[in-house]
């Protein structure tokens, strides 16, 4: 028992012993370094919903086809699937779609030997022309180093924006005040088993006159020593000689931290258009098994994705190299998308009305010479 009747003699006044929290809540500043620290490095879920949607687009085949004949210009699929010496086409579509989910942009460099690079972000600024329409170069800084980057070797992928004109707004962003709050949830569960038993609130001491100050720093760092400390969470603590303990924080039951997490952890989700059930969240129940979340996040999710990065560099890669080109995912080789895809083969198949060049070209591929 901690006998704090040492520290005070017989007195009609009260005393009082508080711990203060913070007032207001404060929120990750929106810079890149930040982003990534808090929101990709530090949260598992945010990290966890970049990874599937960056590894997903990366595992699918992509080839570079002609755009009069569709067939196969060999260089440029050669020059995508192995985009520079250090990585392979699937590191870095990963890299790519990485950049572009945590800032909202993502760079693609292609160097006179025509190797292409994905540049960190936040070393890359836009050059607009005179007249602020449209961009006109870009600059690459690294270290104290500035390089100049002409708009025909760069290519700037980035999403809309609605208060800036040349850099793109990531889902990352927009769910940072969640992930703030999980982050915040789970450095309050750590400091619990850190520093687990710490009386939250203030000690009255009543009938006693004013301590001194020796006698307050005593007072403190007995408290401290009975009662601090993972080895002391849980401890009763006994008062004598006049004392009341006044709870004035919430306990973690009255703050809900599990609920509140669980709900943190689904706007994360839903910021990034991840089911939750494929994010490990207990208690979701949207879909009714996991292979309908899987098609839901492929159909609503990849694919549009893909289809926009398809879009860019297509564009791109036809000015870049002065050929008519289009970059072409392979879906048919998607696991998780074969029952949309055989649906739509016996939706095709069974309909008498078309000829089978009609249906060859449904289904992306070139017609026959001769109909049947």
């Amino acid at each position: 028992m901690l006998n704090l009747l040492k520290y005070f003699s017989a007195k009609k006044e009260d005393i009082f012993f508080t711990y203060q929290g913070i007032n207001s809540p404060q929120w990750t500043p929106c810079r890149y370094d930040a982003l990534s620290a808090e929101g990709f490095q530090k949260n598992v879920f945010a990290f966890r919903a970049i990874n599937l949607i960056s590894r997903g687009i990366s595992s699918i085949p992509v080839s570079i086809r002609s755009c009069h004949d569709r067939k196969e210009d060999e260089f440029l699929t050669n020059v995508f699937n192995r985009p520079n010496e250090s990585q392979t086409k699937s590191s870095f579509l990963e890299n790519l779609v990485n950049y572009l989910l945590i800032s909202g942009n993502a760079f693609v460099n292609c160097d006179n030997e025509n190797k292409l690079r994905c540049l960190r972000t936040d070393r890359v600024d836009i050059v607009p022309n005179k007249s602020k329409t449209a961009v006109e170069s870009y600059v690459y800084s690294v270290d104290l180093s500035k390089f100049p980057v002409e708009k025909k070797d760069m290519l700037h992928l980035k999403f809309f924006n609605p208060l800036n004109d040349w850099y793109g707004f990531s889902p990352l962003h927009a769910a940072l005040r969640a992930i703030d709050q999980h982050n915040e949830m789970s450095k309050h569960n750590l400091s619990i088993l850190q520093n687990g038993g710490r009386p939250s609130g203030c000690l009255v001491v009543k009938n006693s006159e004013n301590l001194t100050e020796e006698q307050r720093q005593q007072l403190r760092s007995d408290i401290r020593d009975a009662y601090e400390g993972t080895a002391n969470s849980g401890r009763v603590m006994v008062l004598e000689g006049g004392l009341e303990w006044k709870e004035m924080g919430l306990s973690p039951r009255d703050l809900d931290f599990n609920t509140g997490k669980n709900l943190a952890a689904r706007e994360i989700a839903l910021a990034f258009g991840v089911p939750p059930l494929l994010m490990g969240i207990h208690g979701d129940s949207a879909f009714a098994n996991y292979k309908e979340a899987r098609l839901h996040f492929w159909e609503d999710t990849i694919v549009p994705l893909a289809e926009f990065i398809r879009l860019e560099f297509s564009s791109w890669l036809s000015v870049r190299f002065g050929r008519q080109v289009e970059m072409v995912f392979d879906l048919d080789a998607v696991h998780a998308l074969i029952s949309r895809r055989e649906n739509l083969w016996n939706k095709i198949s069974s309909a008498d009305f078309l000829t089978i060049n009609e249906k060859r070209e449904i289904l992306g591929y070139p017609p026959m010479k001769e109909q049947k």
